[in-house]
């Protein structure tokens, strides 16, 4: 167990990797038929609905991929079964990408005590490709539904009951919860609360709608370009989901940031997280209005204060760069270390 939780950098990555062309794939094909139907929000009629029909079955996708391979590096083909419907159903019940993440952990950890089971020789054989894959779904699935649906669901409605009584705080106090919970998850359950939060005051404060579609795209940006500046911090992999990146940004889709985040989740989420509140602290200090429920520079057509909400998505990106450039260490770096790590003797006792 020790030996498992000792190499999880490595089952994250793993992860990631295999989920990268799912965000690249569903992020990008969604991002053109947004473009292309030169109207900020997803079109739902003729090539490009089934357009983005296609590109929203990428983003659907990859949370579930990446609890299964997680759970696949960590207790092998035994573990994709549970990891991926387990991840599935953190996703379905608004856990984000993190749920997905700390599913597919779940699926492997409950696996790896699964395959201890030993039993007569006439039923070795059923065990493997039959009792743990039945136990192990069940077991992770249930802890999911449990532990992270339910919880959820209660926490983001307390979380908008909070913000619905702070609508008359400091623009500054504002701008750092919006920026920095659009941030957190990218696309998760945070992200959604605080962007439906500013779209049902969106009548009468419109300036906090700016402020969140400034925030919903800082992440990809920023990262987008820090994997152009910093390339000895990005793995080869990482550099071109960086150019996907660019185009699911400047669209308004903060799935772009994901593989970044998912790979190195500490330094990445700190990162965007003061990025997205820079970004939309300035938006609201100069004022920027937004009137269509969607972010990027794909709304600037109804923008008011276009080139405050400019300014905002420049410094938002350039303070998540930085960010990024400071805080993440150089591929080799990171390598070596992990080798030391595992080199390292590490016993554990238990009487």
């Amino acid at each position: 167990m020790v030996e498992l939780m000792k190499n999880m950098k490595k089952h994250l990555l793993t992860g990631v990797s295999y989920m990268i062309p799912f965000t690249v794939a569903g992020g990008v094909l969604l991002a053109i038929s947004v473009m292309l139907s030169g109207q900020a929000s997803v079109p739902e009629k003729g090539f490009l609905g089934a357009l983005a029909q296609v590109g929203t079955a990428g983003l659907s996708l990859y949370v579930a991929i990446l609890g299964g391979f997680i759970a696949y590096s960590m207790v092998d083909r035994a573990g994709l079964g549970p990891g991926i419907i387990s991840a599935y159903l953190a996703y379905e019940l608004g856990g984000g990408f993190l749920g997905g993440m700390v599913a597919g952990i779940v699926a492997g950890i409950v696996v790896y005590y699964l395959k201890k089971i030993k039993g007569p020789k006439t039923v070795a054989t059923v065990i493997p490709i039959f009792i743990i894959p039945l136990l192990g779904t069940f077991i992770s699935g249930m802890i999911v539904v449990l532990f992270i649906g339910q919880p959820v669901a209660n926490l983001m409605e307390a979380l908008s009951e909070w913000l619905l009584g702070m609508q008359d705080s400091s623009k500054i106090m504002l701008g750092i919860i919006l920026g920095a919970m659009m941030a957190f998850d990218m696309g998760g359950p945070f992200n959604k609360t605080a962007f439906f939060f500013a779209v049902a005051v969106m009548d009468t404060y419109p300036q906090l709608l700016a402020a969140v579609a400034v925030a919903g795209c800082t992440p990809p940006l920023g990262l987008a370009l820090a994997s152009t500046l910093f390339k000895n911090k990005f793995n080869v992999e990482e550099r071109e989901a960086g150019k996907a990146a660019y185009i699911m940004g400047a669209i308004g889709i903060t799935e772009g940031a994901i593989p970044f985040a998912a790979a190195d989740p500490l330094r990445v989420i700190s990162s965007i997280m003061v990025g997205g509140a820079a970004g939309a602290v300035t938006s609201l200090l100069l004022e920027a209005s937004n009137f269509a429920p969607w972010g990027g520079l794909i709304v600037l057509p109804v923008v008011e204060g276009r080139l405050s909400y400019i300014i905002a998505i420049i410094v938002g990106t350039a303070v998540t760069t930085c960010m990024v450039g400071l805080l993440k260490q150089s591929v080799e770096s990171a390598t070596k270390q992990a080798v030391y790590k595992e080199d390292d003797d590490f016993e554990l006792e238990f009487d």
